[in-house]
């Protein structure tokens, strides 16, 4: 019978956390507003905001958006506007919406580790993060996630204990957990180095040092990765070799973009001493592709400063590269920076590419793929690749 009690409170207690969740806020002054959230005006920076947030009272409420993310346009038109969300935040929050890879944006996504979207901030009145959550949701959720991060969780006290010096394992744990709640990475790969400091070779035999290293470490220039890339054995003995390759793969993927950097007033630039530095890792890990990391950024690079001259040059020296093999989809998404607007010269060569490729399949020297991955894809790459031909001869597909 108590089994049967336990079972039945535990489906209760969720539903009923969001019934009474409801009532509270039906119980809210309707005074407030008749509206949505009452976002500052288009615009508006952090530190305007908590200028306001000083006068008034009151929190901030930031919505990091950007212009290609569904969640966070579902938000804006749905959520954002009802009245019972306007009735809760008006009065609390002073709210903004930053678009973060606009030129204001950017830098700031950079500094408060934003990787997802859409992401949401909760601050002080002195722009001191209190709390954040991510992804879209409905009303009575988006609401109970805003009441939740609202309540400071003691971060920044934590931060001051890691500022001061402290390195007690059990605080590093503690720490650790609230960052990675709060998907600050680059702060968690920091408390994540430290856990393993002086554990590099060893640390594979603690499942919660695993653990920590798996999905804490980003930096390839940490000791316990370099460690890892070099000596997989003892990490794969306890895991398996796919996790390690993917944990590696993964670390070095996510660096390569970290070298190029968007600047504020629009330019974007290489820096060269840790791209530099960054290839001498490569080979010092003796990466069998190392090629791959370095013509992606320089591709990514090009692709950014819309240097369509160099790009094309990298693609080629990439498909010339025997150590390296872009597969078909690849080819695909190297068509993507190309627009009705790009000169015709360039269309026309990265045709050229693709027709090659075409070729080569036609000829029974490649084989098309029908999946990526786990995923079957709806036609194989052959047809794909032919129709994106057209798209380059301003083709809609199906003509």
């Amino acid at each position: 019978m108590m089994k049967m009690k336990n079972k039945i409170l535990n489906y209760l207690l969720p539903n009923l956390q969001g019934m009474v969740w409801s009532m509270a806020l039906m119980l809210l002054p309707l005074s407030a507003t008749a509206q949505g959230i009452a976002f500052e005006p288009e615009g508006t920076t952090l530190e305007q905001a908590s200028v306001k947030a000083k006068a008034e009272n009151k929190l901030i409420f930031l919505d990091c958006f950007t212009t290609w993310c569904g969640p966070c346009k579902m938000m804006s038109n749905q959520v954002f506007p009802q009245e019972i969300v306007g009735t809760y935040m008006n009065p609390r929050f002073v709210s903004i919406k930053i678009d973060m890879e606009s030129a204001y944006g950017a830098p700031l996504a950079k500094k408060l580790q934003i990787q997802a979207y859409p992401t949401f901030v909760i601050f002080n009145a002195d722009a001191k993060e209190i709390g954040r959550f991510l992804g879209g949701s409905k009303a009575e959720e988006f609401l109970q996630k805003v009441q939740d991060k609202s309540r400071d969780d003691g971060s920044s006290e934590l931060q001051a204990r890691w500022d001061n010096g402290d390195r007690d394992p059990q605080f590093l744990m503690s720490y650790l957990n609230t960052l990675t709640a709060t998907y600050k990475a680059n702060d968690a790969n920091n408390v994540a180095e430290a856990l393993l400091e002086d554990k590099e070779t060893t640390f594979a035999a603690d499942s919660t040092l695993r653990m920590v290293f798996f999905r804490n470490i980003t930096n390839p220039f940490a000791k316990s990765f370099i460690y890892t890339a070099k000596h997989p054995e003892n990490l794969m003995a306890a895991t398996g070799e796919m996790p390690v390759k993917m944990k590696v793969q993964n670390v070095l993927n996510n660096y390569q973009r970290q070298v190029i950097t968007e600047n504020a007033d629009g330019s974007v630039t290489l820096d060269q001493e840790k791209f530099d530095k960054f290839q001498a890792l490569l080979k010092d890990l003796a990466v069998p592709n190392a090629d791959h990391y370095r013509l992606s950024t320089l591709i990514t690079l090009a692709e950014k400063k819309k240097d369509y001259n160099a790009y094309l040059g990298y693609i080629r020296e990439y498909l010339s590269n025997s150590n390296l093999d872009a597969d078909d989809m690849q080819l695909a998404r190297w068509v993507k920076p190309f627009t009705p607007e790009t000169d015709n010269k360039y269309k026309q060569q990265m045709k050229a590419i693709l027709q090659q490729r075409i070729a080569l399949i036609k000829a029974g020297k490649r084989q098309a793929q029908s999946s990526v991955g786990n995923m079957r894809l709806s036609r194989p790459t052959d047809e794909l690749l032919e129709m994106l031909v057209g798209v380059l001869d301003g083709k809609m597909p199906g003509q």
